[in-house]
């Protein structure tokens, strides 16, 4: 065991999150008991004519490939964003080995790199306007995430958990934002929420957005939490107590492959435009709510305007004036 892990371990921080994430996880399944089964699950109707466009980042592996590759399968022209070339080549072969006449293109995205998400909305810009007949895109699926081990500073001076989970999809959200507007039909952001970055940020920044748009655009937001799927996501801890927290899981029989949790990122990403708002979990079409301080709209303002904040000084700093 390397010695930032080792210190992870010890620092109170680290198991305040892992008993309150737990305390959280058993909390939203009592509510879905306690509702007594699940909702009526979204309708799954393939686009008809031409395929809408649908933005995934953290496309490369997890819950990412698997809506990805399930997005496709839906008949949306899926936009695979992701930090490796090379592993974005090959999760797009390997969809279309599965999906031979599936749409699919891929971008390089960093979400913790400032530079990285203006460069990806400039190419995905122009790929739109070279490939289709309206610039817009349809759905954006917000999904990469990490966990780390130890505090590390990003080339923006953030704190890299903070900006890969939170900062990152906040400017890339509000970037892409005016192409979610062209869309000639409701167009949506998914926020993807779970145990690592289950932080109420992403929650309040979902539910601030939807309060934004819902009485003067068409865009719809809807945070999603699949529960527990086994993914890469905690590769930064030692294997022992990511291999022990899984068969706990597995034994609860609450531990998911990342197709079936995939289910959550489709029922959101394909639920009528009024569900805007809206908490799904745990798939099946099955929404509850979340954390009472997730719903306190003055702290959710205040974290708007310090997260706008940061985005515009960065913009200042890369000498961008043009976007707002």
């Amino acid at each position: 065991m390397d010695r930032e892990a080792l210190r992870m371990l010890r620092s109170p921080q680290f198991w305040r999150m892992a008993v309150l994430w737990a305390l959280s996880l058993l909390h939203s399944y009592l509510l879905v008991f306690l509702r007594g089964g699940a909702a009526a699950a979204a309708p799954r109707r393939r686009a008809a004519g031409r395929p809408p466009i649908c933005v995934v980042t953290g496309a490369t592996s997890g819950l990412g490939r698997a809506a990805a590759a399930a997005l496709a399968r839906e008949g949306y022209h899926v936009v695979l964003a992701g930090r490796s070339t090379r592993l974005l080549y090959e999760t797009v072969q390997e969809i279309r080995r599965q999906q031979p006449d599936a749409h699919l293109e891929a971008f390089e995205l960093n979400l913790a790199s400032y530079k990285s998400i203006k460069k990806f909305g400039t190419s995905l810009k122009q790929w739109i306007q070279e490939t289709s007949s309206e610039p817009a895109i349809h759905l954006l699926i917000n999904n990469a995430g990490i966990l780390a081990k130890s505090h590390r500073v990003t080339e923006d001076g953030l704190d890299e958990m903070m900006q890969t989970n939170y900062i990152g999809p906040f400017i890339l959200t509000n970037i892409l934002l005016p192409l979610l507007k062209n869309s000639s039909v409701p167009s949506r952001v998914v926020n993807l929420t779970s145990f690592t970055h289950r932080c109420v940020c992403s929650l309040m920044f979902t539910y601030e957005l939807h309060r934004q748009l819902h009485n003067s655009s068409a865009v719809s937001v809807i945070a999603a939490d699949p529960g527990v799927v086994e993914t890469k996501i905690m590769r930064e801890l030692p294997e022992c107590l990511s291999w022990f927290a899984f068969l706990v899981l597995r034994f609860l029989k609450l531990l998911q492959e990342p197709d079936t949790g995939a289910g959550a990122v489709l029922d959101a990403a394909l639920a009528p435009p009024e569900e805007s708002g809206r908490y799904f979990f745990g798939g099946k079409g099955r929404t509850i709510r979340s954390s009472r301080l997730s719903y306190d709209t003055e702290v959710a303002k205040k974290l708007w305007a310090e997260s706008w904040a940061v985005f515009k000084e960065l913009q200042l700093r890369e000498g961008d004036f043009g976007n707002s």
